[in-house]
């Protein structure tokens, strides 16, 4: 199984970090020893497994200067659907070298 370090930034649930990678809560749990799925503080090191195996897509990597709109834009998608499949709580707050499921 593939696994990826993840930094938690501001907004982030374990829910939403979980669906972005296509795992579960309970596996990143599980992998990083947490008792209370509610206590995950901005800046925290998770490890995350990468479900590589259940995407309906492709992962692309966001480089400096994409919007979520000009991806979606650039793959005949929306910014709702990208958001959505993402598990993203702002979709204006978007980093270089983010993995987006498209």
């Amino acid at each position: 199984m593939e696994t990826v370090t993840y930094s938690v930034r501001k907004g982030n649930t374990l829910f939403g970090i979980a669906n972005f990678f296509g795992t579960t809560v309970e596996k990143i749990l599980a992998m990083n020893n947490i008792e209370n799925p509610e206590m995950i503080y901005v800046g925290q090191k998770i490890i995350v497994p990468v479900d590589t195996e259940n995407t309906d897509g492709f992962i692309y990597i966001t480089r400096p200067g994409d919007t979520l709109w000009s991806i979606a834009h650039r793959f005949g998608t929306t910014v709702e659907s990208l958001a959505q499949k993402n598990g993203m709580c702002n979709p204006n707050m978007l980093y270089p070298g983010t993995r987006l499921y498209i």
